[in-house]
């Protein structure tokens, strides 16, 4: 009798042991084909740049048939930041990553280039425009005053943007450009 209560013993035993593997693995699984959670960018105010979003041929204002950029803009991590990715026809190479603060609620941009420029400009939406602004320096280390405004525009989005060299009483145009969907 002892013999066969203690091999009934280690059969519940390890029917228990292989239990509990099987609920494990199954809940593993369950973790594994789970969706991601989503992000916590759903605010309203996460869509204000959408506008942007495109794959744009880029065209000063003052030339209008000479394509002088291509720019492809879109949302990446969790649609949480727009990315843009600007091709100039001078070689001119830059990056630009653009997302909302919440917490001070302001949007942010980071523009950086293949030429070792950075440029750092926060702003808001006004009146259906996204203006930021920020302080780049120049060669010579003096402080610039920089204001960029994007604006939705009949088929396409325009920049422009300003400077000022004596901390904003006077502004000067820097460049003034008109996106248009790019054409294949």
């Amino acid at each position: 009798m002892n013999l066969i209560s203690g091999r009934l013993k280690v059969v519940a035993v390890v029917l228990f042991v292989f239990s509990a593997a099987i609920n494990l693995l199954t809940i593993d699984l369950a973790s594994a084909n789970a969706q991601p959670t989503p992000a916590g960018c759903t605010l309203p105010e996460y869509r204000q740049f959408d506008f942007w979003l495109g794959d744009w041929d880029a065209f000063d204002v003052d030339g209008p048939t000479t394509v002088v950029a291509r720019i492809h803009v879109e949302r990446i991590l969790n649609g949480c930041v727009l990315q843009e990715d600007y091709e100039g026809a001078d070689g001119l190479k830059g990056r630009s990553f653009s997302i909302y603060d919440a917490s001070r609620k302001v949007w942010h941009q980071s523009w950086v280039t293949n030429r070792g420029q950075l440029l750092v400009i926060e702003g808001v939406s006004q009146a259906g425009a996204m203006v930021l602004n920020g302080v780049d320096r120049t060669t010579d280390g003096r402080e610039k005053r920089v204001r960029g405004t994007w604006k939705a525009v009949d088929g396409g989005v325009r920049e422009t943007a300003v400077t000022s060299m004596d901390s904003g009483k006077t502004w000067h145009p820097w460049f003034d450009l008109l996106f248009r969907p790019h054409k294949l």
